[in-house]
């Protein structure tokens, strides 16, 4: 996608995150807190007809690019259609001269640092942004009693900056209102970048934890424990099924593979090794 855009728009940091997958010298980046400008540039070149990517860190519908790209089109009454595959698109885009649009799923900073931590969001979860620049505290403060009274765990995006060092002790202070000190915090900077930081701490300690804008903070819930170099939160199977030695396939000594189980409709991949095996290097 990248490689074969004739323009890119991205945020500086990103787009030199990505420069060796550019092949175009049209390229416009600009520094933080300027996204709309990014997109409206990016709405510009598409509606003169050249195809752009716009560049997001993780996923771009998540705290991203997706939606304020989206809402300059509303706002303007520019024509969009999703691109679903090649023929619909360009059959849409014939008819009423609209922009294509197309949502390139990525990888978000809960998921990436989530399977660093372990498994911290096998339960239901909220996320919450702590930057109050377009979201106003109060609302901020609102989402986060919810969210910790109904005991979600919690993944907190952009939880200090240089102008904000304040909003993760405050959040600190309001989850405690519902959860006890020793409830198990995991702290994920940089996730999968050459500067990763992985800790993992407790909820009366993480006020002095290292944080910035590319950290990403995991509170537990009620039943999140820490096993090992692994934060858990369990689903609830060892409610229902019985975990013992022998109880299920694969307790043998070998590899059980994951099958569609009918709780989420999805298939559970992630390979339970015997005591005897090692964990290959990744």
């Amino acid at each position: 996608m990248i490689e074969a855009a004739p323009a890119v728009v991205g945020y500086r940091a990103y787009i030199d995150l990505i420069r060796p997958l550019i092949r175009t010298d049209r390229i416009i980046q600009t520094g933080m807190t300027r996204e709309v400008e990014r997109a409206s540039a990016a709405v510009d070149i598409a509606l003169s007809g050249t195809d752009c990517a716009i560049v997001s860190s993780g996923d771009p519908g998540i705290y991203a690019m997706a939606g304020l790209v989206l809402e300059i089109c509303r706002q303007r009454a520019i024509p969009i259609v999703a691109r679903r595959d090649d023929e619909s698109a360009q059959s849409a885009r014939g008819e009423s001269n609209a922009i294509v649009v197309e949502v390139v799923p990525g990888i978000p900073a809960l998921c990436a640092g989530a399977a660093l931590l372990g498994a911290p969001l096998t339960h239901d979860f909220a996320a919450v942004s702590l930057s109050d620049l377009l979201t106003p505290w109060e609302t901020i403060e609102t989402r986060l009693d919810a969210a910790a009274r109904a005991d979600f765990v919690i993944a907190l995006y952009n939880p200090k900056s240089k102008k904000r060092h304040w909003q993760l002790g405050r959040a600190r202070q309001i989850v405690l209102r519902h959860r006890p000190p020793e409830t198990p915090v995991g702290i994920v900077g940089s996730a999968m970048r050459a500067d990763q930081r992985v800790r993992v701490t407790t909820l009366d300690r993480m006020d002095g934890a290292e944080v910035d804008m590319q950290t990403t903070v995991f509170i537990g819930n009620a039943r999140t424990e820490v096993y090992g170099d692994f934060m858990i939160t369990p689903r609830g199977y060892k409610d229902k099924y019985d975990l013992a030695p022998g109880a299920a396939s694969g307790a043998d000594g070998g590899t059980a593979t994951g099958t569609k189980d009918g709780t989420d409709g999805g298939t559970k991949g992630a390979p339970v090794r015997g005591a005897g095996e090692r964990e290959p290097s990744a």
